[in-house]
């Protein structure tokens, strides 16, 4: 186990790699949709179908990766993902058609889940019980100043430079990265969990109802966050305020206001991430914060699907967001403290995927409960869940850290 200063700096050197790798994923974001034909493509259902199909592509990926893992060291896993992510966004530049930019989308699912799955068995690697949380909080707040500068540089840089030269500047950053993955990310596997016998063990203990909880709480939580709030924030918008709102005697556009409100998010994270991670290490407990977390999300969520005065509205979606923040980082980890004795990189293997298939499966959900009934419906249902969740956790033993729940064992 190396020191605490020496861990911080692989997992900031590691958070920063990440971002660098997803500045040209989160700027088709907000570009492609407005540059498509310029991008070769003839509609906005081609769109969509290009910005979901890397995340589906990681759901048959996140196995073949986890065996891959098994094989490579992590340094040489995340090389591999960084050379993946500057040959994608280096390739959007050039891409033409929607075949080409099909295979670019499916390339980038599979450099984001080797990069995802290296960080997670990296942590595991350098934290311990009583810093797991901060360390999570702080890869997955610094690896999200990647998706605000791509936002917000992307779109600036496009409407100046076009889109294909903001891909090359783009691609070039990712590019650097493989150096720091050479130098500072380490080589070697790190301990591995053991059995009864004391011979390394990496089965998942599925009989083992904390297992299983944990995974369900990781799959809610990205459907929520990753999946419906990120894919319908805009029309949730459009439909209480209208096409654009004033904001300080200025009109705002609906899709405009949705990314100013996401970008304060991952503004913030930097900072929130790692002291809501702190929070579950020492002074509340993993379960406390996770329950104080899922509840306040179960009311702003409820919040946000009535009518109320604008200024309390927009403070729902903030609250929500500042739920979400808590609750990413605290369900990873819980699931990193499950790995440490129940399964380890297998365990977060399948985590990893159990997060993807709710990041897939929000949108889905989503729009089909607006079609059914309204969007305020499909964030009423959200609150409900929510608060589901917030009734088991709070009735749950104490998550089971990696002594606590060997004890169990």
């Amino acid at each position: 186990m190396v020191g605490k200063e020496g861990a911080t700096r692989r997992v900031i050197v590691l958070s920063l790699i990440t971002a660098a790798c997803l500045i040209g994923d989160s700027m088709l974001y907000i570009v492609l949709p407005v540059h498509f034909a310029e991008a070769g493509l003839g509609s906005l259902w081609e769109v969509g179908i290009i910005l979901s199909a890397n995340r589906l592509v990681r759901l048959p990926l996140n196995p073949a990766v986890g065996w891959l893992y098994r094989r490579i060291s992590d340094r040489t896993g995340i090389v591999i993902a960084t050379v993946l992510a500057a040959f994608t966004t280096l390739g959007y530049a050039y891409a033409h058609g929607f075949v080409m930019w099909l295979a670019l989308r499916c390339v980038w699912g599979a450099a984001w889940t080797l990069l995802r799955l290296g960080a997670f068995y990296c942590i595991l690697n350098v934290s311990s019980d009583g810093d797991r949380g901060y360390f999570m909080g702080l890869y997955n707040g610094l690896y999200r100043l990647g998706s605000l500068g791509g936002m917000l540089a992307g779109g600036l840089l496009a409407d100046l430079l076009g889109f294909s030269a903001t891909a090359l500047l783009f691609g070039a950053c990712t590019a650097l990265t493989i150096v720091p993955s050479l130098v500072f990310v380490p080589r070697g596997k790190g301990p591995q969990p053991v059995s009864a016998s004391g011979a390394p063990s990496e089965a998942v203990a599925w009989r083992e109802s904390t297992v299983l909880w944990v995974m369900a709480t990781g799959l809610v939580v990205a459907l929520i966050y990753q999946g419906l709030y990120a894919s319908t924030l805009s029309r949730l918008i459009n439909v209480h305020v209208g096409s654009s709102v004033t904001v300080w005697g200025v009109a705002v556009g609906a899709a405009t206001l949705a990314g100013a409100l996401q970008a304060l998010r991952w503004a913030w994270e930097p900072w929130l991430a790692p002291w809501f991670g702190r929070l579950s290490d020492r002074r509340f407990g993993r379960r406390a914060v996770m329950t104080a977390s899922l509840g306040a999300g179960a009311i702003f969520f409820g919040l946000a699907a009535l009518t109320l005065p604008l200024p309390l509205w927009i403070g729902a979606l903030l609250g929500a967001q500042l739920a979400g923040t808590s609750l990413t980082t605290c369900a990873d980890a819980v699931a990193s403290d499950a790995a440490s004795v129940a399964g380890g990189r297998t365990f977060m293997m399948w985590y990893s995927f159990a997060a993807d298939l709710g990041a897939a499966l929000g949108p889905l959900i989503a729009y089909l409960i607006n079609d059914l009934w309204s969007m305020d419906a499909a964030y009423a249902g959200t609150a409900g869940l929510l608060l589901l969740f917030t009734l088991k956790w709070f009735r749950a033993a104490p998550v089971a850290t990696g002594p606590s729940l060997a004890r169990k064992g």
